[in-house]
């Protein structure tokens, strides 16, 4: 019964000290998403936010999903292709 009291507080502690030292649980922070966006004319896959896309390449996004394998089913399905023409207008 002691060592289960333990492990739940080490538990606790863990989970405390990853909220202190990184903003949010730990899990979160490595958990990525992945973009449909239009840039240079084209379809793109990338797993960096919508600002970096739009300031680093003049990219607008379409829709955004948790795996990679949704978001070129969602470019396939709507674009016919990664890598088709495209226009942010």
């Amino acid at each position: 019964m002691n060592r289960n009291r333990i492990t739940r507080c080490l538990a606790g502690m863990t989970m405390a000290s990853g909220l202190l030292l990184g903003g949010g649980p730990v899990l979160a922070q490595t958990m990525s998403s992945y973009g449909v966006f239009c840039a240079s004319g084209r379809i793109e896959i990338d797993a960096r936010a919508e600002d970096q896309m739009r300031s680093q390449r003049g990219a607008c996004q379409f829709a955004r999903f948790s795996t990679r394998s949704d978001a070129e089913n969602f470019a396939r399905r709507n674009f016919k292709a990664i890598g088709a023409p495209c226009s942010c207008r």
